[in-house]
């Protein structure tokens, strides 16, 4: 097997162009692993992490967008001051798992992986991202929606390298949670990210890990708009319950060797409401209006 590591992105797009079938390799959380186990072959790698290009990543004020290069590391994302731009996101990194492993683990290598597990992929969904793609050919930008085609399955064409992504800065509440077999180091059994933007007056909610790719429940975000007052962050309570069962009704799940179907439904119904109740807190009682 060759392994070379590419040190601009303009070489690491000539190495992909001459060995289409080459892997990219970056923190190698998840292929080194498959390597090991047999689960995975490969005869040539293109190593990825020393790209400057990569490693950088820029908030534009003027379109309050933040791109996040692919190599950047989950260790970065969850501490400032990439955290203050996506506080959902640095949410998500703290849940991945070892300080080894947030160490090495980049976003990139996150969406290219593209497992309905994967602990930043609810939040890219939740926040509408674009995922940026670059060949020799050129480059293409992805909605995310589109990107995953199902479990571990792309658009990621041969020769093409994910060169990172880009989310909106939202004003308004973000946060992430998942529940797994253990309270750390933990594949999601059901994940749920939750993201307000309270000038638009939307409610965005995604799902991780009960669908094939990482899903949205458009009815529960629609009766949530509905019931929420955005200028006083309050909302009908009497809709929480109906929001959270729109959510379980929106999951796709499973049985699997880590849960069952019907428990995957009934934790994004609990996580939906807790995210929903944290973004819209009940006024403390007594307080004047």
């Amino acid at each position: 097997m060759s392994v070379t590591v590419a040190h601009t992105l303009d070489e690491a797009l000539e190495l992909l162009a001459a060995t289409p079938s080459a892997t990219v390799l970056a923190g190698g959380t998840d292929l080194m692993v498959e390597l090991n186990m047999g689960h995975r072959r490969t005869d040539a790698v293109v190593c990825v992490n020393r790209v400057g290009e990569l490693r950088s990543w820029r908030h534009d004020p003027g379109t309050d967008t933040l791109r996040i290069g692919a190599a950047i590391t989950y260790a970065e994302l969850m501490d400032a001051p990439l955290a203050g731009f996506s506080p959902a996101l640095a949410q998500a990194a703290r849940t991945v798992g070892s300080p080894q492993i947030r160490n090495a683990a980049t976003i990139g290598g996150n969406v290219g992986t593209a497992s309905p597990a994967g602990d930043g992929l609810p939040v890219l969904r939740a926040l509408d991202a674009v995922v940026h793609l670059a060949s020799t050919a050129g480059t293409r930008d992805v909605p995310f929606a589109e990107f995953a085609t199902g479990p571990k399955r792309t658009v990621v064409q041969p020769g093409e390298l994910i060169t990172g992504v880009t989310i909106p800065v939202l004003n308004g509440f973000q946060g992430y949670s998942k529940v797994g077999v253990r309270n750390a180091m933990v594949i999601a059994t059901a994940s749920a990210c939750l993201a307000v933007d309270t000038n638009g007056h939307t409610v965005r909610l995604a799902l991780g890990s009960v669908g094939p790719v990482i899903l949205r429940a458009p009815e529960a975000e629609t009766i949530a708009v509905q019931a929420a007052d955005f200028e006083a962050g309050t909302i009908d309570p009497e809709a929480i319950p109906a929001f959270a069962a729109a959510a379980a009704a929106a999951a796709r799940p499973i049985d699997d060797h880590r849960s069952t179907a019907a428990y995957r439904r009934r934790a994004i119904e609990v996580l939906s409401r807790r995210l929903l109740t944290r973004a819209f807190p009940a006024p403390t009682p007594g307080a004047s209006s």
